[in-house]
Parts: C-alpha cells; sequence; structure tokens
C-alpha cells in the first residue's frame, strides 16, 4: 500500500521525492476546544487544517487584512508557538482562561552579521544575514491598567536627609510594634 513512497534510483537524494506524498497522507482530525463568545476561529487554508484564533467583532474587510498578513507570515506564528512553548515549560508564564489585558507579540528577525551581495545590477550591496527570530512582547496595555502604589518606599538619601541632626529615630513595623535607636551625637 505504501510503495507509491519508496523513491526510485533518478530520486534518491532529492528532497522533493513525489507529488504523491503530500497528497497520499491523511491529516489526523482536528478538535478544535470552544472559545469564549469574543473570539472565533479562522483558517489560513482552503482545507481548513490552519486554524487561528481572531476576534469575533472585526468587520469581514478587517478580518480579510488580518488573515492575509497571517499568510504572509506563517513562519512567524510558528516561531512564537515555539517560544511560548518553551516558556510554559520552563515556568516562565503559564495559561490563563480569559483575559482582556492579553498582551501584543511581536517577531523581529535577530541581527546576526552582515554579507556582501550582488543585486540584479551587478553591485555589491551590504546585506544582513538572519538566522533566528526574537520575540517581544508589548506590556504597555498591561501597564496602563496597572495600579500605581500610594505609598512607594523612600529613597534612602531622602531617609537620611530626614535624621541628619536627630537624636533619635523610630520605625513601626507591624509586628513588634515599635524600636527606638539611639543615634551617636557626632552623627
Amino acid at each position: 500500500m505504501s510503495t507509491h513512497l519508496v523513491p526510485s534510483q533518478d530520486q534518491v537524494g532529492q528532497t522533493n521525492l513525489s507529488p504523491l506524498t503530500k497528497k497520499s497522507l491523511s491529516l489526523p482530525p482536528m478538535e478544535l476546544k470552544p472559545l469564549p463568545s469574543h473570539l472565533k476561529y479562522a483558517y489560513l487554508d482552503s482545507q481548513r487544517q490552519l486554524p487561528v484564533i481572531i476576534a469575533n467583532n472585526l468587520h469581514q474587510q478587517q478580518q480579510d487584512k488580518l488573515l492575509e498578513v497571517l499568510r504572509q507570515h506563517k513562519k512567524a506564528i510558528d516561531v512564537v508557538k515555539k517560544e511560548v512553548t518553551k516558556l510554559l515549560a520552563v515556568g516562565i508564564i503559564y495559561p490563563i482562561s480569559n483575559s482582556q489585558w492579553v498582551s501584543p507579540v511581536q517577531v523581529v528577525p535577530k541581527k546576526f552579521g552582515m554579507a556582501v551581495i550582488k543585486n540584479q545590477q551587478d553591485e555589491l550591496e551590504p546585506m544582513r544575514i538572519q538566522k533566528s527570530w526574537q520575540v517581544y512582547i508589548d506590556y504597555r496595555k498591561l501597564n496602563q491598567a496597572t495600579r500605581k502604589d500610594h505609598f512607594p518606599l523612600p529613597f534612602i538619601d531622602q531617609v537620611l536627609e530626614k535624621l541628619a541632626g536627630k537624636s533619635h529615630y523610630c520605625f513601626l513595623d507591624g509586628f513588634s510594634g515599635y524600636m527606638k535607636i539611639h543615634i551617636a551625637p557626632e552623627d
């Protein structure tokens, strides 16, 4: 049954064995989980094999533009998926059920080095060599929603300025009440 997958003598060493190999392999059935009401599935291919999760409130034109960008950058999606899986495994991030503070992710090529390559006019041009990708997370929305601390800790120089010329220093720690510390008169 799988005899058509065996390469002939002239195909040995080639990367593309035959057009039958991709079509003859059946993909496992995909099970999609139910999503919250503000999200929905969209597909990057016509066979409905590459699902992505998008916002439910997008207009058709916005959805088409988003899917077009995602189709052009499938490799970046794979990079993000691998990076998120790695961060989950290490325990740096953890899954949450639903949050309005989900932070957008950007994938940027890492700068690796320079190479000189001929262009179409046979001129030498310096080009950046890209070997891998760097994943960045934009936390600006989350930072805007974070409450400011109304009682921040004072800087050490502010504390020392207030202590200058005083003979006693008292601090409350809420556990042992208070404590008085004598300060040498020359300090």
